[in-house]
């Protein structure tokens, strides 16, 4: 069993979710051998095209939920694939914050990586935006001795 968590970009153009989907497909299918979980917060983007590609393989998906409002917080375009996604994962994890804000995501993101063994990243490379971004989470990961695997297939641009 490997439970692989994901962190990464949101807002993806719609090019560079096509290749990021491709990429992470191969990626996961090298851990496909076994019981694969995967650990998500379900957001638009990476958090979503990894979901979908871990249930697709067979996988089990855990759902990080990591505020009360966080579906509100969500872009609205992205709600039913944030439902549909919700209602197939075996376990669902709700944080106690009430806002959908940096730290929620920061705090949902480390209670991810308390339950992974490896950590995915769509992530460029670049800073944070803002404090809980791709950079804070890799960094997290490398602290706590996580592996990383960076996901981030040439034509790849964020958003």
């Amino acid at each position: 069993m490997i439970r692989l968590a994901v962190s990464g970009h949101r807002q993806l153009p719609e090019q560079t979710a096509r290749v990021v989907d491709a990429a992470l497909r191969a990626e996961l299918r090298r851990h496909a051998d076994g019981e694969l979980i995967g650990l998500s917060c379900l957001a638009d983007g990476a958090d979503a095209l990894f979901a979908q590609a871990v249930l697709d393989l067979g996988g089990a998906l855990v759902a990080i939920i990591p505020a009360h409002q966080y579906r509100a917080g969500l872009p609205e375009s992205h709600h039913s694939t944030y439902d549909a996604l919700l209602a197939r994962a075996s376990d669902v994890v709700r944080l106690d914050h009430i806002e959908s804000d940096a730290e929620a995501h920061m705090a949902a993101s480390l209670r991810m990586l308390d339950a992974a063994d490896r950590l995915m990243a769509v992530w460029d490379g670049l800073p944070a935006r803002g404090h809980g971004g791709t950079a804070d989470v890799v960094r997290a990961a490398r602290e706590r001795g996580i592996p990383v695997t960076v996901v981030w297939p040439p034509g790849a641009q964020r958003g």
